[in-house]
């Protein structure tokens, strides 16, 4: 997610673990999501038929946990989905509420809404599914969809904004067990596995759908559309709905990039902005990963967000804010959505990346008018300026970059995955030198495309092959080499 500049920026510590470590070979088995869904007058009613794919070394499952992400919209939620900052912009309309309720869970032993803050659907298996096993599951659910500028809502402009919009499987870890997310109005409060795709959307024929995966059919009848996408090796699935949506289309490297906007005097500027971040990271850090590529221009309090082959843009913003905004989001395609990491405790790992990312592109595209070096003098005095400030208001300062999203401020949060991960990879590149800065990303990026990285395995990309002769290490905030 691209943050709004109110953030004070952080500096680089650099935390990063130095184990030798390798990401596992691709699972040919995944679990998969069926999802036929209808969306009618803030409402959406849909089935999710869940293929279960146990893919542990070890471990029996008896009981499977979802996060239900659509709650935090609920009233008397405990963790709120908006900032106290973004509060009174993103319910424009004033307080709103939506929910996801749970209807029913069929087979199963039992099944029940629980978690922290009524985020956890658990269910209980009818029998234990051990390794390289399957099981189903049919979840029927509704979404009520509250008036906000948010991922999951209806915005001020009329566009329905759909993330988060289905139970999502919790990732598994064999010491650890099911980890559940919490929703948290700082950052991206999702962690999830990759799995394969396949949903049906129907809705009143006069929208306009931008979606995560590809189209692969599309019916009309008596004014409304049933749409069907496929997505394979995806962590997420988002849609975005809009009556006054206008499109438009590109192909770059054989990947269709699609561009939906309400109001973009600049609108084949912006596409082809998109159509070169497309083609750059896919040439400097590997292939990108689907078929299809579309950003939209929504109702978003904060700048941007992504989702695998979808990404949000803030209707909120404009020029080169807005340009920014859309490359940033175009680099989550890659460190996200491909390479995956615990967002809720490293955030750092995307989105330093990303911001990182978008440096490269524009200093490899001068015509835009952005420089590394104005990009990097820009984030080192914003978190001159947090560190500063917090210094002196309270005391000694936590820059420590390992911490869940519930234990930052929201200037904080920014602050260090944003502005200290710029700095990060900008001192690493420093210290390693461009090539091997680069052949390191790349190796990071064909080793783990499609699973969830650690930080060592991110260190590891350059202690491995990548920078040959070189060793890595972290002290005290300094690259030691």
């Amino acid at each position: 997610m691209r943050k709004l500049c109110l953030c004070l920026a952080a500096a680089f510590l650099l935390p990063l673990l130095c184990t030798l470590a390798g990401c596992a070979e691709g699972d040919a088995a995944r679990s998969r999501y069926e999802i036929d869904a209808v969306y009618d007058g803030g409402v959406l009613t849909a089935a999710l038929d869940f293929t279960y794919y146990n893919d542990t070394e070890s471990s029996e499952m008896t009981s499977l946990r979802f996060n239900l992400f659509g709650n935090a919209y609920r009233e008397g939620a405990v963790y709120a989905p908006v900032s106290p900052a973004f509060r009174a912009s993103a319910y424009y309309n004033g307080e709103s509420w939506g929910e996801m309720n749970v209807l029913s869970v069929s087979p199963c032993a039992a099944w029940e809404v629980c978690g922290e803050d009524e985020n956890i659907l658990r269910v209980d298996l009818v029998a234990g599914v051990f390794p390289g096993e399957s099981a189903q599951l049919r979840i029927e659910y509704e979404l009520r969809l509250a008036e906000v500028d948010h991922r999951t809502g209806i915005t001020r402009g009329g566009t329905v904004n759909l993330g988060n919009f289905y139970p999502v499987l919790c990732v598994y870890d064999a010491r650890d067990g099911f980890y559940e997310c919490v929703y948290s109005s700082n950052g991206d409060p999702f962690y999830s596995a990759c799995a394969d795709y396949r949903v049906t959307l129907t809705a009143d024929a006069d929208y306009t759908v931008a979606a995560s995966g590809e189209e692969v059919s599309s019916t009309v009848s008596g004014g409304r559309a049933t749409r069907v996408y496929a997505l394979q090796n995806a962590r997420d699935f988002a849609f975005v709905l809009g009556r006054s949506l206008r499109v438009a289309a590109g192909q770059v490297d054989g990947v269709a990039v699609s561009y939906y906007y309400t109001n973009d005097p600049s609108a084949e500027k912006t596409l082809a902005l998109l159509c070169e971040s497309v083609a750059y990271f896919g040439h400097t850090f590997g292939d990108y990963p689907y078929k299809t590529y579309s950003a939209v221009q929504t109702g978003f309090c904060y700048g941007g967000m992504e989702y695998p082959g979808l990404v949000l843009l803030s209707d909120s913003l404009t020029g080169a804010d807005y340009g920014y905004t859309a490359v940033h989001e175009t680099a989550h395609q890659w460190w996200y959505a491909a390479v995956g990491s615990n967002q809720v405790e490293n955030a750092w790992m995307d989105e330093g990346l990303a911001e990182y990312s978008s440096v490269l592109f524009y200093e490899a595209h001068p015509a835009y008018g952005l420089t590394r070096e104005g990009l990097v003098s820009a984030a080192r005095s914003a978190y001159g300026a947090y560190y500063t400030v917090w210094n002196q208001v309270f005391g000694a300062v936590d820059t420590s970059m390992d911490r869940p999203l519930g234990e930052y401020g929201e200037y904080e949060y920014v602050a260090i995955a944003y502005n200290k991960g710029l700095l990060l990879f900008d001192t690493l590149r420093d210290a390693l030198g461009e090539d091997r800065f680069l052949r390191g990303l790349r190796a990071y990026y064909a080793a783990c495309a499609g699973r969830i990285a650690l930080p060592e395995e991110l260190a590891a990309a350059w202690n491995n092959g990548a920078a040959r002769g070189i060793v890595l290490s972290f002290v005290d905030g300094t690259a030691v080499l």
